[in-house]
């Protein structure tokens, strides 16, 4: 049994290069702490309408958009119930598109793995030929746009442009660890629905999830006879139309904050904003070159988190450890027992700039003696 670890005072600030939570302007921070106000005054939808039209100014999105308190893999639970009937298509690459497949076995739904080799990138042929030849009906295909435990980029375009072919199937995209750092045209490419979370690339603090709805996917789920209750589309986009809030009470504090920092990131653009996290990312992929290699298949590297394979033989909890108490930065080992010590991690997104970067690049050096 777990036992109670007294939370302290004095922890040092530590530089968080992990696949997120990332790091958060100090004015940011402060703007949660402004007087709490009701969830039904004005203010509320002054502030709940402020964002999520922002939200879709900055993502050049003419679909829905809802911003609900949860960790953006709510939408896993949300999306199955308002689509799938009964058959639903998830390719797997990583720890979390098969734990989005693992999700949608839990709400009883019938699920085909379209499987990879960790680090392999799904291929839209195999998704197309898949469709095709399948006897079955899918209602949708759920992808991960980036799998933060592989460090693969998916080409979720070329898929989008696949699933378009089959319009009675549904396309789903886990963006949680890229959306708002990896520049993607929802509309163009018949993504139904998308979603992230507040703290990867968004750099604001954890509590928010953010999904992009299409109308097809929002007329799907009316034709439904059971839906999501608290991310029902249907619930959560008609309360907007009819009063700018939600539907449950938000974590307003965290809302003020994504305020302030939707503001900056609308400042920068969606196109610099991209080309930044392009640029740092390229940066990471030539240095772990030069020292190891990396661990997704070449021409599918994510742009957000860099996994790099560990083939110096580090101690890479070692380092991770070193690193954090010489320099008080913070990157991440491998995910899970799989590539635990096999590989370590970079996360390059958010407020992160290519100097920041250098930082931990020549903080590893140094502990590794590279």
């Amino acid at each position: 049994m777990t036992k109670k670890r007294e939370y302290k005072d004095n922890y040092p600030d530590k530089t968080l290069y992990i696949p997120g939570p990332t790091e958060v302007r100090d004015d940011v921070i402060e703007a949660m702490a402004e007087p709490m106000f009701g969830h039904r005054m004005d203010r509320m939808t002054d502030l709940y309408t402020t964002i999520v039209e922002d939200t879709k100014e900055f993502l050049g999105t003419d679909n829905e958009v809802v911003i609900l308190t949860g960790s953006g893999t709510e939408f896993w639970e949300a999306s199955t119930l308002n689509l799938v009937d009964d058959d639903i298509l998830v390719p797997t690459c990583g720890s979390f598109s098969e734990r989005h497949a693992n999700v949608a076995e839990r709400l009883g739904k019938n699920v085909d793995r379209l499987e990879y080799e960790w680090g392999q990138a799904i291929k839209p042929e195999d998704i197309r030929e898949t469709l095709e030849e399948s006897d079955k009906h899918y209602d949708v295909v759920a992808t991960v746009m980036n799998e933060s435990s592989t460090g693969v980029r998916n080409p979720i375009e070329e898929i989008g442009d696949v699933v378009a072919e089959y319009p009675d199937t549904y396309f789903v995209v886990d963006a949680v660890s890229s959306l708002g750092g990896d520049y993607v045209d929802i509309d163009d490419h018949n993504i139904d629905v998308i979603f992230a979370s507040s703290q990867k690339a968004f750099a604001m603090p954890p509590g928010l999830a953010i999904c992009v709805v299409s109308d097809d996917a929002y007329e799907r789920e009316l034709e439904k006879d059971s839906a999501s209750w608290y991310g029902g589309f249907q619930r959560t986009i008609d309360y907007y139309d009819r009063k700018g809030q939600t539907h449950s009470t938000p974590a307003i504090p965290i809302m003020l904050a994504y305020r302030k920092q939707m503001k900056y990131m609308l400042e920068e653009g969606h196109d610099a904003r991209d080309q930044r996290h392009r640029e740092m990312a390229e940066y990471t992929r030539e240095w772990a070159r030069e020292h190891f290699d990396m661990f997704p298949e070449v021409g599918y590297e994510s742009q957000t988190v860099s996994c790099i394979e560990n083939t110096q033989g580090i101690d890479v909890a070692a380092t991770i450890d070193a690193v954090s108490e010489e320099y008080d930065f913070v990157f991440s080992n491998g995910y899970g027992s799989q590539l635990g010590e096999e590989t370590f991690r970079i996360g390059h997104m958010g407020e992160h700039d290519l100097e920041s970067i250098k930082k931990l690049t020549d903080a590893i050096e140094d502990v590794a003696g590279l």
